[in-house]
């Protein structure tokens, strides 16, 4: 599965400013010289990363103002901690970390905004009110194109945290741990059974 594969073209639409040319992998991603001044290694960052790091939570969330919002956030923490992350080394790694995490604060309250909402829906629909029918008020995602995407959103988080950060992003199982903050096993094992499901709900040729 290339890394392209689980992106979505649409979600490289981005307000921020782009990047001049096609940089390399930024100095920082798991070490390097750094800048002393925090307002110079972020500009840096933000032109070399700022849209992959927006793809990246967006593959997360599935929406375009949350996921800018993470990053955005991602970002001010960078620079309010430069000192201490410069000094790691790792600053890319510390970004990347910061995004992922992120991304599960606005699930965690996705999941209780999605709950009241079902409560109220429950309430609406109560004998002598009006309803008009859930069928109506359900998305449907009926293009091919979605498939993928719509089959790594119902993964859990953690596996499709692995799979995301391993197909999408490029990195190593040993990065991947470092960011997630697991074991080198427990990523494989993530991998291995967030394929498996995959592979169970779309065309195995997606996967190849």
């Amino acid at each position: 599965m290339p890394a392209g594969q689980l992106s979505d073209p649409g979600a490289s639409g981005s307000a921020r400013p782009a990047a001049s040319g096609q940089p390399g992998p930024a100095r920082g991603w798991f070490g390097g010289d750094l800048p002393t001044d925090p307002d110079v290694g972020i500009s840096e960052l933000y032109q070399a990363h700022w849209h992959r790091l927006v793809r990246l939570a967006w593959l997360l969330l599935r929406d375009q103002l949350a996921a800018e919002d993470v990053v955005q956030d991602a970002f001010v923490a960078t620079h309010r901690n430069w000192d201490s992350i410069r000094e790691g080394g790792r600053v890319v790694g510390y970004l990347q970390t910061a995004v992922v995490n992120g991304c599960r604060s606005v699930q965690r309250h996705n999941v209780v905004v999605d709950r009241q909402n079902l409560r109220d829906a429950a309430a609406a629909d109560a004998p002598g009110r009006g309803s008009h029918g859930s069928a109506e008020t359900q998305v449907i995602h009926a293009s091919e194109r979605d498939a993928l995407m719509n089959a790594l959103r119902s993964l859990p988080g953690r596996q499709r945290e692995v799979l995301v950060l391993r197909y999408y992003s490029d990195l190593s199982e040993a990065q991947i741990a470092q960011i997630l903050e697991i074991s080198p096993g427990a990523v494989k094992t993530h991998a291995h059974r967030g394929l498996t499901a995959l592979r169970q709900t779309i065309d195995p040729r997606e996967l190849s």
